[in-house]
């Protein structure tokens, strides 16, 4: 069974820094795709940033130059370095995995708050 973990989100205020934290289990996470979206109120869920099994990295225009997706092999856990964080940033962050054909996989979810 896939379960996917987030841990990590909170109040923060503009330009400071959160770290994001996605534990997984029943998948192993370095040879397989791992997203994080978001999803602010009243707006589609978003892709923010991907990691491929072979480690290349894919981030929204949105954030580029301040997130940063990482994984820990030994830990089997996703992280999302996010800096210089903005109110627009403000959302609920997912985990997301598709390792099988047709099966999607998310997390429970976790807030992040940006005030100005």
């Amino acid at each position: 069974q896939v379960q996917l973990v987030e841990s990590g989100g909170g109040l923060v205020q503009a330009g400071g820094s959160l770290r994001l934290s996605c534990a997984a289990s029943g998948i192993v996470v370095s040879i397989n795709v791992m997203d994080w979206f978001r999803q602010a109120p009243g707006k589609q869920r978003e892709l923010v940033a991907r990691i491929t099994s072979g480690g290349r990295t894919i981030y929204a225009d949105s954030v580029k130059g301040r997130f940063t997706i990482s994984r820990d092999n030994a830990k089997n856990t996703v992280y999302l370095q996010m800096m210089n964080l903005k109110p627009e940033d403000t959302a609920v962050y997912y985990c997301h995995t598709s390792p099988y054909v047709g099966r999607d996989y998310w997390g429970q979810g976790t807030q992040v708050t940006v005030s100005s």
